[in-house]
């Protein structure tokens, strides 16, 4: 296998260690829509991508379009509420600074809203690490496939890296899909969008820090 060149990391549940802020904006929804509050075991067991399916899963119900914009409104108006409290995974610092101290490129891609994440990058002290930084600029909760390989289309050329030489670092399943989709490796971290039997059945490694996921995912070293 080729030597793995570029990172891109996800953000949320990631980076971001934002699990218990997502399931408080969650359950603003939930009492917007008039139902009981739901906790983190919960979401664990039934988040899936497309984001509207998760909710419909929730709610035990379709959703139709009109009423899913309101709910993602609702939604992101909560977690941009709960955000003064986020704060970067334990070792998120260290994993990037042993990444640029290989002489590795990397990137961010976040299905997060584009103008509210570039701040949040910038609070937290770390926007110079990445040759760029993408967040969602158009309609959210669909799969994270197409946002990954526009990302690399700008991504590759300013890196000299081609798609097998890419290591792609989430918490979602969908994280490992998009991965597979554009032809990259991927190592996904317990970070708490899913239960870990759901992350391990997968059939990429899962990891429990950040570190260990540039060890497994053999960043600055070649695999054989």
């Amino acid at each position: 296998m080729s030597e793995i060149r570029h990172l891109v990391w996800d953000w949320n549940g990631t980076l971001l260690d934002d699990q218990l802020l997502v399931v408080e904006a969650l359950n603003a929804v939930m009492a917007d829509r008039g139902l009981p509050p739901t906790d983190l075991a919960t979401y664990q067991r039934l988040y899936t991508r497309p984001v509207k399916v998760f909710y419909e899963r929730l709610f035990e119900r379709s959703i139709p379009e009109d009423e899913w914009d309101l709910l993602d409104d609702v939604y992101h108006r909560g977690y941009k509420d709960a955000l003064e409290r986020a704060r970067l995974a334990v070792d998120a610092e260290v994993a990037l600074e042993q990444v640029a101290g290989l002489g590795r490129s990397q990137s961010l891609l976040s299905m997060y809203r584009h103008h509210e994440l570039l701040p949040l990058v910038q609070r937290l002290g770390i926007e110079d690490r990445f040759v760029r930084i993408d967040g969602l600029r158009g309609p959210g909760g669909g799969p994270k496939a197409p946002h990954l390989e526009a990302h690399l289309e700008h991504v590759m050329p300013l890196t000299n890296s081609a798609p097998e030489q890419v290591l792609v670092v989430g918490d979602a399943i969908d994280d490992a899909i998009a991965a597979a989709h554009v032809g990259a490796r991927c190592v996904l971290y317990d970070g708490g969008s899913h239960p870990r039997a759901e992350l391990e059945a997968v059939g990429v490694p899962v990891v429990d820090t950040l570190t260990e996921a540039l060890e497994v995912g053999g960043l600055g070293q070649s695999v054989a």
